[in-house]
């Protein structure tokens, strides 16, 4: 992704215009006649001399404001290689495995029980790819803007039960590693596609980032105005306090220790980000640092709670 260069660029020509300036009025304060520097300033040499001070801290202004964007930039650039690195990743593997496969099938005749076990890779490795491209094409329309705020009424228990059970067969875990809490069958406000995805990609991360045995639990508190947090825990490797509010951030991934423990594009954060936001949400993230877990809190619109559990 390239950035335009035209906001760079026109500061640049302003700082030259205002260094310009600047080189200009300082000669005509000291060379126009130097005995005012010994008898004392005018007027015209105060306004000069003010002139020239405030060219100047323009000019320092501008070249740290130049500066933060250009260290900005490079570290988009760099989020951006990891990003490119981890999707030829997330690509590759899967398809070298299911060409192994493939080939393997072609020239053998596996037993039956092998055969199955081969299918079964394969459609892991499928299903690894399908996630890889969904998440690619979320991240491209989550920053889509969109007039006006979802007003559906969404059942919110069935939806998180729908997502804890696809969640529980992916990775083959038992029904105590993740635990779903809600006293009431609360409806919120939003899309219930784009909730699906913000709810999915929670909880994935929380099982990816948590070692064995797993337990998420997931708890829903309705606020008293008209809100209602969906709070996602885990018991994982935690977020240092410095990374909190930059996990949320386009191709951002944690410092390299986390990132060996999982694999992923760097976009999951940001797509809850962003359709939270577009159902007139947010979402925090807390944590105590390292080995502490985490914790991400969803605070949604609702609809009113139709039925008691």
């Amino acid at each position: 992704m390239r950035r335009s260069v035209g906001i760079p660029l026109a500061l640049g020509i302003g700082l030259a215009i205002l260094v310009l300036l600047l080189a200009v009025g300082w000669q005509i304060l000291v060379l126009d006649d130097p005995r005012p520097l010994t008898q004392g300033l005018s007027t015209r040499d105060w306004l000069m001399l003010i002139l020239g001070t405030v060219f100047f801290a323009l000019v320092l202004a501008g070249l740290v404001a130049l500066s933060a964007w250009l260290v900005r930039e490079m570290r988009l650039n760099q989020r951006q290689r990891a990003f490119l690195d981890a999707v030829s990743h997330e690509m590759r593997t899967p398809l070298a495995s299911l060409r192994l496969y493939l080939d393997t099938l072609g020239r053998h005749d596996p037993e039956p029980e092998q055969r199955r076990a081969f299918l079964g890779r394969m459609q892991r490795d499928i299903d690894r790819l399908a996630h890889t491209v969904e998440q690619t094409l979320h991240a491209a329309r989550a920053e889509e803007h969109r007039h006006g705020l979802p007003s559906d009424p969404v059942m919110l228990v069935p939806l998180l039960d729908e997502c804890i059970e696809e969640l529980r067969t992916r990775y083959e875990l038992p029904t105590s590693a993740v635990q779903l809490d809600a006293r009431a069958s609360t409806a919120v406000r939003g899309n219930r596609g784009e909730l699906a995805v913000v709810f999915r990609n929670l909880l994935e991360n929380a099982v990816k980032y948590s070692d064995a045995p797993v337990e998420v639990r997931v708890r829903v508190s309705p606020k008293g105005d008209d809100r209602v947090d969906v709070a996602i825990s885990d018991r994982g490797i935690g977020i240092p306090a410095t990374e909190l509010r930059k996990i949320f951030q386009r191709f951002y991934r944690a410092s390299r220790d986390m990132q060996r423990t999982a694999v992923g594009l760097g976009l999951g954060l940001f797509i809850v980000r962003n359709l939270v936001r577009r159902q007139g949400g947010r979402v925090v993230a807390r944590s105590e640092g390292y080995g502490a877990g985490s914790r991400f809190v969803v605070t949604l619109r609702t609809a009113g709670v139709l039925e008691h559990a």
